[in-house]
């Protein structure tokens, strides 16, 4: 099983980029997603998820209105659509899966499955 991000490069301020995380071995269909970011010299922090338990969304306050995440169940992909790219956007981002029908969307604990990470890069 495996989970492998893509789509990351460098953006712009106000441009967009499409991450997308592509799952091997396990649908994602029933599982939990989220996205995480880690800047440089911070803590990672969660950016945003999708709860299928009870299809709710979960979005950080520094992204809610910008960033959309959202699943494609036909290619076995997660995806996180980043509009009004800024600066301090930039880190690496980590797409990462939970056995958990709840898990914290704010919180590492609880997310089993990670992928690797991608660099997103936002300057002019």
């Amino acid at each position: 099983a495996q989970l492998v991000e893509s789509g990351g490069g460098l953006a712009q301020p106000g441009g967009s980029l499409t991450l997308s995380c592509a799952a091997t071995g396990y649908s994602l269909k029933w599982y939990a997603i989220a996205w995480f970011r880690q800047a440089p010299g911070k803590e990672r922090e969660g950016v945003a998820c999708d709860i299928e338990y009870d299809r709710t969304t979960y979005y950080a306050d520094s992204v809610r209105g910008r960033f959309t995440i959202y699943r494609d169940d036909d290619n076995n992909t997660m995806n996180l659509q980043m509009d009004s790219l800024a600066p301090e956007d930039t880190a690496a981002y980590f797409c990462a899966t939970s056995l958990l029908e709840q898990p914290q969307c704010s919180t590492l604990q609880g997310w089993n499955f990670w992928g690797q990470g991608i660099q997103v890069t936002v300057s002019s």
